[in-house]
Parts: structure tokens; sequence; C-alpha cells
């Protein structure tokens, strides 16, 4: 176990692509359950002990991210939901292949459109285009399946892998009623997660990070619904 941290701490510092092994191979299951306890350990013995001073001291508001979901949909969406499409979006890509960039890129114009038509600027056309997208982002996904890594992503990695992470960790602002410079260490948890499920879908792969994602989001909401 320690010599996996030593090889933690030394990709957060020189993050690298990876092959990751998959769920099936020899030790994985015994990495998974390793990188759950760092990070569960961190996060509940560290991070949010002296975030909750910090809430308090500072007199900040709590997250508003779920009270628009019902309490019948809250576990579903908080444990299942959540983390597979915060892993797609966030590390699916991570392993460089052209046909993950291409559906980072098809989300990205996909929620242009759908800001359009909140909006509501040329709602009947972006709403085409949302489904035309719909049609146009697995056909191409198929088409590119043996094309390998985009030329010149190793290269970008480390910095792609770090913008992840705190585009990943801010995103989750958007959680509270309003913004202050004071909120910036309530998104140290997320920051946590970003680095740790970097490197589990890195080493694992994709089913693992995700993995790890919901059961620190059941964990966390079960301490929220038990008042914790």
């Amino acid at each position: 176990m320690i010599v996996l941290f030593r090889e933690f701490a030394g990709w957060l510092a020189r993050p690298r692509l990876m092959a990751p092994t998959g769920l099936r191979a020899p030790g994985a299951w015994r990495t998974l359950g390793a990188m759950l306890a760092l990070h569960l350990a961190v996060l509940l013995g560290v991070l949010l002990p002296l975030l909750g001073f910090w809430q308090h001291a500072m007199g900040l508001p709590s997250p508003e991210a779920f009270e628009s979901v019902s309490k019948a949909m809250l576990v579903p969406f908080v444990v299942l939901l959540a983390p597979m499409a915060e892993e797609l979006a966030f590390r699916g890509w991570l392993t460089g292949r052209v046909r993950a960039l291409w559906l980072v890129g098809c989300g990205f114009v996909t929620a242009g459109f759908l800001a359009m038509v909140s909006f509501h600027v040329a709602e009947v056309p972006a709403s085409f285009a949302v489904l035309g997208m719909g049609l146009v982002a697995p056909a191409g996904w198929w088409w590119l399946r043996r094309r390998g890594v985009m030329p010149g992503f190793a290269a970008a990695f480390p910095a792609l892998v770090w913008l992840s992470i705190a585009v990943f960790g801010l995103s989750h602002l958007s959680n509270y009623p309003r913004i202050t410079l004071a909120l910036l260490p309530m998104v140290l948890p997320q920051l946590w997660a970003g680095m740790t499920l970097s490197y589990t879908r890195m080493r694992i792969g994709i089913a693992g990070s995700m993995l790890i994602h919901a059961a620190a989001n059941g964990i966390s909401v079960s301490l929220a619904l038990l008042g914790v």
C-alpha cells in the first residue's frame, strides 16, 4: 500500500499517460480499495472537519445543489448518475484517444446549443441541432474507433490533468447560492477528489474512478442525511 501511495504522489508531481489495467487485472481491486481508503481518510479525517470549522467561522452558506432534487431521487442521483456523468465529462478523455476527445468536443457543442434554447436564442434551430448532435456524436465515435492517441496529447497531458482537476473543483462553487472568495476553500474536497480520481482513472480505468466517486458520494450524502 505504501508503494502505491508513493506512486500516486509521484504521478501527481509528474502526471503521465498510463495504460489502465482494468478491474479484471490481478490486484486491481486491492488497488481500488487502497485508493478509496486514502480518499476517504483525507476527506473525512482532514478536509471536512477543517472546512466545517471554516464555514462556521466565516458564516458561509450551505451548498444548495440538491435542494431541487426529491428525497426519493437524491441517492440515485448523487450515488449513480452524478458520478457516471462527471467521470465521463472530466476524466473519460484522459487516455487521449481521438474518439474520446471527439465526444468531449460534441458535449461542449451540445451544451452550447442547450444554452441557446435556455436563453431563447434561435430556439428552434438550436433544438434541432441538439437532436442532430445525438446522431453525430455516436457516429463519429464509431468512425474514430480505430484511431489511437491524439498527436501531441502526451506532451500536454500534465497541464490537461491539472486543468481538469481545477475545473472539476471550481465548478462545484455553483452549488452555493452566492460565490465569494471565502468560499474557495470549500471546494478542497472536490480538488482532492479530482487528484485521486484522475490517478485511479489512469491506473485502473474509468470504471474504477466511477466506483470510488460513487462510494465517496454515498458516504457523504448519508452523513448529511443523518445530520452528522
